[in-house]
């Protein structure tokens, strides 16, 4: 389901950098420009331009504890005698003379680098205007010493055409969102400036006004599986060049270790992305829509789904002589069983959807056991079964076993998805809903806490090739 109100105010409260921080950078930015102008710095300033994500609009808010960036290019003309290290060397030497930034400044291959207190930083890049050729502009590399053409108002005018094919900022949206996965997943490399023109190649003239790129959940899915594609007939290293100057190769970004793994991790998001747009159940598409791109997703429309079971359950029974002396989904089990539990109550969506590929073949079954204890390896009181109420405080010990009812071999491992849900277990803070390691092989500790019907799940995965080999039905619990 594309979930197009979703994507948008995911996009505006956690992948968009808000409005406060674009106006510290902007005006940061500009007393920078103030500050080089007053140098005492042999170069004539032709200008400035914004350079990457800050001049593309693909900007995105960091991570916590992580500063965000924009890249700023000083346009100069050629100082007879320069040397490519020189104009970064003279510009760090004067810029340090400054009181305000003496203690900000870094200094780099290609740029000097001021920072705010790990709040953000800007990248101030010198740029040379025609130093041998006419209309040939080059970026100083301070570690080489050599001068390496450049051309960011071109690669900027070449994005904003991808953009405007794919309409109303689908390209731009789109970009940002496989940027969060990537700061989110932390499990591939891809930088950004290398990421935003894989992008943009696979956006086509004829693409405009075509249905693949009608939303911004359809353009990520249309973008995404189209690099895929590109990426599955390429298993080895390809180049990629700048579009718009051909000897600057962007792969060497890349080694062949770091571009097989970018392959197969787009690949299993490519999977994902595709399985949560053609879901069809809204509930179900949330929780595949989060395994992507984490719990924020669409986090107020989840945890409002799992605080109300009770409230679904008993609206199903309202007027019946079931609903007699019910207040809430426990008592709602007490009376008539599983019966009680409303629709779609296995795969609420804040319930994290399973990170692992499926292996071939049948499942292995995957069965769950409870034992009830006076504390964490307390008093064993009584086997717990299924949907039977028990009291708050107690602990419960969880095994997974065989159809044979035998532990599994150390082959294997035993992850478990614990869920709650309802009101006391909202207001607490305390849905989860998220996977756990085993305690020990194939066993789980949890203590009863919040009033409701909370459910706990194992999943059996192949060490070898970290493969989902099986999983358990729902156990469900019900604290009084």
């Amino acid at each position: 389901m594309k979930l197009v109100q979703d994507f948008n105010a995911f996009l505006n409260d956690t992948v968009n950098l808000n409005s406060t921080r674009f106006d510290q950078l902007e005006s940061s930015i500009e007393a920078i420009k103030t500050a080089v102008r007053g140098l005492d710095w042999k170069p004539s300033i032709v200008g400035f331009a914004a350079q990457g994500s800050w001049a593309h609009k693909t900007i995105i808010k960091p991570l916590p504890g992580d500063p965000f960036d924009a890249d700023l290019l000083v346009y100069v003309k050629s100082v007879a005698g320069w040397e490519a290290k020189d104009y970064i060397n003279e510009l760090y030497a004067e810029m340090s003379k400054l009181g305000l930034y003496k203690d900000k400044i870094r200094r780099y291959s290609h740029c000097i680098t001021i920072e705010y207190a790990g709040e953000r930083k800007i990248d101030v890049a010198p740029c040379v205007k025609e130093r041998l050729q006419t209309g040939v502009w080059e970026v100083c590399n301070r570690d080489t010493n050599l001068f390496e053409k450049s051309n960011p108002l071109d690669y900027t005018d070449w994005l904003i055409e991808r953009n405007s094919i794919c309409g109303n900022n689908n390209f731009r949206k789109a970009t940002r969102l496989l940027k969060y996965l990537r700061d989110i997943k932390t499990n591939f490399t891809c930088p950004s400036f290398l990421l935003t023109t894989l992008l943009g190649k696979h956006v086509y003239a004829t693409d405009k006004g075509t249905a693949g790129f009608a939303d911004v959940p359809t353009t990520l899915k249309t973008l995404i599986d189209r690099l895929d594609d590109w990426l599955q007939a390429n298993p080895s290293k390809p180049t990629v060049r700048n579009p718009v100057l051909f000897e600057e190769i962007q792969s060497t970004a890349w080694d062949d270790i770091k571009y097989s793994n970018f392959r197969s991790k787009i690949n299993l998001y490519r999977g994902w992305i595709d399985d949560a747009y053609d879901e069809t159940d809204k509930e179900e598409s949330i929780g595949k829509w989060q395994r992507v791109f984490g719990e924020d997703f669409a986090v107020r429309e989840a945890v409002e789904k799992a605080g109300k079971v009770s409230e679904a359950a008993l609206t199903v029974v309202r007027g019946s002589p079931v609903s007699a002396g019910v207040t809430d989904l426990v008592a709602l089990v007490k009376k008539i069983g599983r019966a009680a539990l409303p629709s779609g109550f296995d795969r609420l969506p804040h319930m994290r959807r399973p990170r692992w590929r499926s292996a071939a073949g049948s499942r292995l079954t995957v069965n769950v056991g409870a034992q009830l204890w006076t504390s964490r390896y307390g008093q064993n009181v009584r086997s717990l079964a299924s949907l039977a109420p028990t009291q708050p405080g107690y602990w419960v010990r969880f095994n997974a076993s065989n159809n044979l009812g035998l532990p599994f071999p150390e082959t294997y491992k035993v992850e478990w998805r614990v869920t709650n849900t309802d009101e006391v277990a909202r207001r607490a803070n305390a849905l989860r809903g998220d996977y756990y390691r085993s305690d020990e092989p194939g066993v789980r500790w949890e203590q009863l806490s919040y009033r409701g019907v909370h459910m706990v799940e194992a999943f059996l995965i192949r060490i070898a090739d970290d493969t989902l080999q099986g999983k358990s039905d729902p156990f469900y619990v019900v604290i009084e």
